[in-house]
């Protein structure tokens, strides 16, 4: 049995409506994109959707009590719980610089967690 799914594309600032037809594991057609980047984030999205996830981790001795963070790649959507848990778990230590690796492989997912912020010590 087919299923229809509409999507709003994000892949590029046109926001184009895209429709896909997917039975069972399989897309039968994509319809309605304007660039390959549109086919691309409907495949995606519908077969194993990902997601660039953005927290904040405590920091111990620095000016700012928290520092910014986010995945370095998307991870798949249904790691997001596990990976909002492990960076709760975090505590760094500053001095942390913007692209600092503060966990290697963050819930299992082979991504690593990066700073996107500085922290300078106190």
């Amino acid at each position: 049995m087919s299923e229809k799914i509409n999507l709003t594309c994000i892949g590029c600032p046109l926001g184009c409506s895209i429709e896909v037809i997917k039975n069972g594991d399989t897309i039968e057609s994509i319809t309605g994109y304007t660039c390959k980047r549109g086919h691309d984030y409907a495949q995606t999205e519908v077969l194993a959707p990902v997601r660039t996830v953005t927290s904040t981790v405590r920091v111990k001795g620095g000016v700012t009590p928290v520092v910014a963070v986010k995945t370095k790649e998307p991870i798949p959507k249904a790691k997001i719980a596990d990976c909002m848990q492990a960076i709760y778990d975090i505590t760094v230590n500053a001095p942390v610089a913007i692209g600092d690796v503060l966990c290697d492989n963050i819930a299992d997912t082979g991504v690593e967690l990066v700073a996107s912020a500085n922290d300078v010590t106190a």
